[in-house]
């Protein structure tokens, strides 16, 4: 009897088999329309990828009638970095209850990373809501905010990377197993949302999409800004208050919401208290005078505090002051004496310090990551790492920055405009270098930009000035870029120019260039000799590290939001 039951099982399988074969030709000959649509998309959006099968599977879960719709796609890859932000989040603090009784430098690494992780699940809502709100050609439009906002989500990673100490066994073992779980996943994914957005132009085009080309700065004149120069989305109240703060005796004009006085003077004592004070929902500038004084205080604006006008009595006279530092067992991030996390924040005639000095190490006197956040008359001081420009885009005139080591150092778009940048002098058998970008992947909206500056020694290092070596900078990551534009170099400048990074070949992958610079140490003819040195570059090449195109923001061709806080700087060149 099972024998005569076999035979008709048999044959039904070979027949259901035939039947699948059938169906199978079928769809293959005929070609299903969603699936070919959706191939031929995906094999557009992903040219410009360096890691074009990542792209791919990151990309596969749109279909249907979102598959010709190339907002789908960037509205995918961002979801994809998305959940790899939420899974690295949820890891750190995974760890943090696991490790962090055991060792207190692991809980601060982790309990750093929570907080970056969730900078970086911020920068994502702003960039899933651009994408959500808006057309493919607004999107379009928009790309430099989401470029921004793509790098920062990498900074941050980045930063909870380097909270770790590998000398410390415990420590690199919990950052070596946290990269390979989760926090390598979030900068492959990001640059693959970054590698997207870099190519989005060409991308559309394929698409057979009518994009407006006409230069961003025509349409902007155009249609956002109105006669007096402020974009149409500025206050009124905004407008007339940053009008007043030019000239002469401008201090008289401004009428601040609350003063900091050390003697009593004031509404408050510290300037903590005057953050503290920041009005919840508030819309405009919030504008705080320090009066003079020396404030030996630490000082975090959090988030929440945007667009804060903060000036003071002149950086000789109004002095913001402290000490911490690596060699004391503090991480590089929580050195800072002053840190700024908060957009729109501008910081005008004070002084920012840490005094730890060089026996301190890495000893932050600035930490900002403010979004379109500007600084104008300030001296930011210190040894190694003093100012950390730590992402987002942020913009730099009229200031004096000083330290040894990789004293301005992040991953952020910066430039910094007609300052004088002074090299002090290190410890004995170390060598000093301005610059340390950390641009960790090709398409990041990242770099260090130092135009019209004067780069000089201090007088303690003048006489000594040969026999201690001074470079231009050092790539920090693999992509570091940097460039120096129409400033003057003194002749201490070691003859190389830039300096490797110990145990690294960013020597190849990195940018580093020089346009129209002067001085005894602008000669280029004995710099290094690397694939990524571009030495002087044309100045169709420089344009792109002006601040109208390196300081982009939403549509706006060139750095109107400097414009519009009557910031003082230079579009394009100098000459």
């Amino acid at each position: 009897m099972s024998g005569k039951i076999v035979i008709p099982v048999v044959s039904l399988i070979l027949v259901v088999g035939v039947a699948i074969g059938v169906v199978v030709v079928v769809h293959k000959n005929g070609e299903d329309p969603e699936m070919k649509t959706q191939q031929r998309s995906v094999q557009i959006i992903c040219q410009n990828a360096e890691d074009k099968d990542l792209c791919q599977d990151t990309l596969k879960s749109v279909n249907g009638v979102e598959s010709a719709d190339p907002k789908a796609y960037i509205a995918a890859a961002v979801k994809a970095t998305t959940d790899s932000v939420i899974k690295a989040f949820n890891m750190s603090d995974r760890l943090s209850t696991e490790y962090g009784s055991q060792d207190g430098g692991i809980k601060m690494a982790l309990d750093d990373c929570k907080d970056l992780l969730q900078f970086a699940m911020d920068s994502l809502e702003m960039s899933t809501n651009l994408v959500r709100d808006n057309n493919i050609q607004a999107v379009h439009s928009q790309t430099p905010d989401l470029r921004n906002w793509l790098s920062a989500v990498i900074s941050y990673q980045q930063s909870c990377m380097e909270g770790f100490d590998d000398e410390k066994d415990g420590e690199k073992k919990i950052k070596d197993q946290f990269h390979v779980e989760s926090l390598d996943g979030v900068q492959k994914i990001t640059s693959v949302a970054l590698d997207i957005m870099s190519g989005l132009s060409n991308i559309l085009q394929q698409f057979n999409l009518k994009l407006d080309l006409q230069p961003a700065s025509r349409r902007l004149l155009a249609e956002d800004i109105d006669n007096e120069g402020f974009p149409t989305w500025f206050s009124g109240s905004d407008r007339k208050l940053l009008a007043s703060m030019q000239g002469k005796g401008w201090r008289s004009k401004v009428v601040p919401n609350v003063i900091v006085a050390k003697d009593g003077t004031g509404k408050f004592r510290t300037i903590k208290e005057a953050i503290a004070s920041y009005p919840s929902g508030n819309k405009g500038r919030y504008v705080i005078y320090v009066k003079a004084g020396v404030y030996d205080e630490y000082i975090t604006v959090p988030k929440t505090a945007a667009n804060i006008l903060m000036y003071g009595d002149g950086p000789q006279r109004t002095i913001v002051t402290g000490k911490k530092c690596f060699a004391n067992g503090v991480k590089t991030m929580l050195t800072a004496t002053f840190a700024n996390t908060a957009p729109g924040f501008i910081g005008k005639a004070m002084t920012f310090e840490n005094t730890a000095g060089p026996d301190g190490h890495q000893a932050v006197a600035l930490r900002n990551q403010g979004d379109m956040s500007a600084f104008v008359g300030c001296h930011i001081l210190g040894y190694q790492d003093t100012l950390y420009v730590q992402t987002n885009r942020q913009f730099y005139r009229n200031c004096v920055i000083s330290g040894t080591i990789d004293f301005i150092f992040g991953i952020s778009p910066t430039l910094i405009q007609h300052s004088v940048i002074i090299v002090r002098k290190p410890n004995m058998n170390q060598f000093s270098t301005v610059t340390a970008d950390g641009t960790a992947e090709k398409n990041m909206a990242t770099g260090i930009v130092i135009q019209d500056c004067q780069i000089v020694p201090e007088s303690q290092l003048f006489p000594v000035r040969f026999q201690v070596k001074s470079y231009l900078g050092r790539p920090w990551k693999a992509y570091s870029r940097t460039v120096v534009m129409e400033s003057t170099i003194g002749d201490f400048i070691h003859p190389d120019g830039w300096f490797p990074w110990t145990g690294s070949n960013f020597e190849n992958t990195l940018y580093y260039a020089e346009y129209a610079n002067t001085g005894p140490g602008a000669d280029v003819s004995k710099r290094i000799k690397w694939k990524g040195y571009r030495g002087i570059i044309s100045r169709a090449e420089a344009n792109q590290f002006t601040a109208a195109e390196f300081l982009k923001a939403g549509p706006q061709s060139g750095a109107e939001w400097l414009k519009a806080i009557r910031v003082p700087h230079y579009l394009g060149f100098k000459a």
